[in-house]
This record gives C-alpha cells, structure tokens and sequence, in this order.
C-alpha cells in the first residue's frame, strides 16, 4: 500500500470505501429493513425492540437511523462529484458537454423516478411526481451547477446560505389562517407549499410530500456537504489526516445540528435545516470509519459484499420496484421453507435480499453498470 503522505497531488482515483459506503446505505432498502423486522418477531429482547424501533422513521419530530438513508445516500451523490465534474473541469474538458451531460442526467433519473411512482401503470391520476429519484436528479443537477461556478468556499457559502434561508423561510413567512413558524404537520409552510402546487398523492405524510418542492432546498445542502468532504478526499493530505478530519467535521455537524433543533427542530419529512446537519454529521462519521478501514488501514475483503451493491444503486432500487425477486427466490426454497417454523419470514426475506445481490453479482462480474 502507497503511503499517503507521499502524495503530493490531488486523488483523483476511485476510492474503495465510496463504493462500500453506498453499498451499506443501499442495503437497508433493498432487503436489509424487512430481514431486521422478520428478526425482530423470533427473537423477543428489549435489545432487539430497539433496534427495530431504529429502522422505522421517526413520526416526526426526532432521528432514527432509518431517517440516515436517504440523506447518506445525497450526501454519497455529492461525495462523488469533485472525482467526476471538477476532475473533468481540471482536465479541460467542453464545458458546453458537460451541461448537456447534467440535464440528460437530470431528465433519465427523474423520468426512473416516475416509472418507480408507477408511470408505466398509466393511472397519470394517481401518480405521485415527487419521490427519491426526483430529489436526487434535482439536488445532483443543482449541486453541479453551483461546483461548476464556484470555488470550494463559494461552495461552502452556498450549503450553509441555503439552510440558513430555509430556516428564515419556514419561521417568518406565515401560512394562511395559521400563521409564522408553526412546524406542525398540518401547518408548517412546507406542507401548504405542496398541497398547493403538488397534484396528490402525497408521501409519507398526509399533509405533504416529503420530497415536496420547498424542503428540496436544503436536500441540495446535504448534496453539496458530500461535495465538500469530497474536495478533502481529493487533497494531497495524508490519508490518515483526511479520515480524522472527516470525523471532527461529523462531530461538529452533529454538534451544530442538535443546538439549531432547539429553535429549528429535526425532522425528516420537511428536511429541517438541523436534519441537515444531524444527517451530515452520521454521514461524516460514517464515511470516516469506512475510509480509515478500507482505504488507509487496506481490508477491503470484508467490504465486497457492500460494494457489489454500491457500484449499481440505481439498478436495484428500480427493478425491485418493478420486478418480484420472490418469484425467483420461490423456485430455490419452496420445497424447505415451510419447515423453518417461526424463522420461515427471516430466511424468506434473506432469500428475497440474496436474489437482489446475485443479480448485482453477475452485473458485476459482466462489468454492467447503470450510469444516467
């Protein structure tokens, strides 16, 4: 292994531990929550209730790991972005091509997003037009405009301004026939936002969308927060120093995060400002455990299982909303299963995950990525 203080230049390779972190996040919607909550049913411990209290979103007020994954996953989506656009900006590349490039990517992800909603089923009535995949090609799309014309400070600027405006937005503009600042489901400004430019159905809350049109504001914070700790990975420090930097910055993100939700509290479904930097700091945290162990200390092997996932993530998420792998893991169990006795759901849901992960396997074997 190269020792990372003799480097002298910025990294531009690919990173090991980005792939196995996405792959990690990714394994907990694709799978990992039903096997949690089959366990959760066999094995009767206070441990256990908690831990499955824990892949459940909070109501609304609170954080629970469940509520990390989305906005790891943002936070992923800029991670990668100073190893991609400010590589290809650094190398000269057209920048004309490279707009192109982020509306194709705009469009193809939020078109993926639609077909996840269920476009294909051409009931346009009952079609929701937010979701994951919308919120991702907007905060990707917005995020790389503000890397293509700023600096890493004017970057900076731009995260924290955007949550601070959001913050002065939710708490000054008032809600008709409700008022100013009220953060209640039923009357935060977010939430009349939505139920009036916002053709229902909503998710996952009644009032409003919780990938709805103004809370998207601040989920472009969290994509340019993995921007910036991508700009870090991408110095020429050594690598030990980048992983004790990331996970300071964690343990401040979190730290400014639980202060601001005494005035602005943490919730997921309007993507508060301190949600923001509550989910930052775990991202950070995370990232720097991740990098210390695969990239600087060189074990890898255990994280293939993660990385397999993290290389397709697109590709999982849309084909298990559009195909049954139960179907394919009935054919393998069927004539066992229903001798498992109470751990029948658990294996069944292993079963079901195992499917998902083989076809990434063979992906992966074959060198088959899905990039939009």
């Amino acid at each position: 292994m190269t020792d990372a203080s003799t480097t002298h230049s910025p990294v531009s390779g690919r990173i090991a531990s980005i792939d196995a972190l996405r792959g990690f996040d990714m394994l907990w919607i694709t799978g990992g929550e039903e096997v949690m909550h089959s366990l959760h049913k066999v094995i009767h411990h206070p441990l256990m209730d908690g831990l499955d209290r824990q892949f459940q979103h909070a109501a609304w007020q609170g954080f629970r790991f469940y509520d990390l994954i989305f906005p790891l996953f943002l936070f992923i989506v800029g991670l990668v972005l100073p190893f991609s656009l400010t590589r290809r900006l650094e190398a000269g590349a057209n920048r004309a091509e490279i707009y192109k490039h982020l509306v194709r990517r705009l469009v193809l992800l939020f078109f993926l997003g639609l077909v996840v909603n269920g476009l294909l089923d051409f009931r346009f009535h009952e079609l929701r037009i937010p979701g994951v995949l919308q919120r991702i090609a907007v905060c990707y799309f917005i995020a790389a405009l503000v890397m293509m014309n700023t600096r890493v400070r004017g970057q900076a600027a731009v995260a924290g301004g955007l949550l601070v405006v959001y913050w002065l937005v939710m708490k000054l503009v008032p809600v008709p026939g409700i008022g100013a600042g009220v953060l209640t489901p039923s009357g935060n400004l977010s939430a009349f936002i939505d139920q009036h430019l916002l053709p229902r159905p909503f998710c996952c809350y009644v009032f409003g969308d919780n990938e709805g049109i103004l809370s998207t504001i601040p989920a472009v914070s969290t994509c340019l927060m993995g921007a910036l700790a991508g700009h870090w990975l991408r110095s020429s420090r050594p690598a030990a120093r980048k992983a004790l930097g990331l996970a300071l910055a964690g343990v401040a993100s979190l730290v400014l995060g639980l202060v601001w939700g005494h005035w602005f509290p943490i919730i997921k479904n309007i993507w508060t400002s301190s949600y923001v930097l509550f989910a930052g700091g775990w991202s950070l945290l995370l990232l720097a455990l991740f990098y210390w162990i695969i990239d600087v200390r060189g074990y890898r092997r255990w994280a293939f299982f993660f990385t397999v996932i993290g290389l397709n993530p697109i590709t999982i998420y849309v084909l298990r909303s559009q195909f049954d792998f139960g179907t394919v893991a009935n054919i393998f169990v069927r004539g066992f299963i229903n001798y498992l006795g109470p751990y029948q759901p658990v294996f069944w849901d292993l079963s079901v995950m195992a499917v998902g992960w083989l076809l990434l396997w063979f992906l992966y074997r074959q060198k088959i990525f899905l990039k939009v």
